[in-house]
């Protein structure tokens, strides 16, 4: 499966759909995305990982650089995470600050 991101704001709602792998290959690109957001207000930060079926540490950074950078304020939402993606994010912690759910609706 191809690796790729698509980074979609509608408002105050910033949407990353994730497919294949968030590593140190792509991880800069979304991060250079994710900056043009930074200091606007943005109140939701969505990650659609429905088709993600790997993250590194350079994934899991580009999150924390969202949650840092986007806004202390903006929700964060994990949607559709395969099992071995949602062991990785609890794991390094990161569910302390994001909503995980299955589907999501605004």
């Amino acid at each position: 499966m191809e690796s790729k991101y698509a980074v979609t704001c509608n408002n105050d709602v910033v949407k990353v759909d994730l497919c294949g792998r968030l590593d140190a290959t792509n991880a800069e690109g979304l991060q250079g995305e994710l900056k043009k957001f930074a200091g606007q207000k943005i109140a939701r930060l969505v990650f659609h990982a429905r088709e993600l079926e790997y993250i590194s540490s350079a994934g899991l950074r580009v999150i924390i650089f969202a949650k840092q950078k986007i806004g202390v304020d903006a929700q964060i939402f994990l949607v559709g995470a395969q099992d071995a993606i949602l062991s990785v994010v609890k794991m390094s912690g990161l569910d302390n600050f994001m909503t995980i759910q299955a589907t999501y609706t605004e």
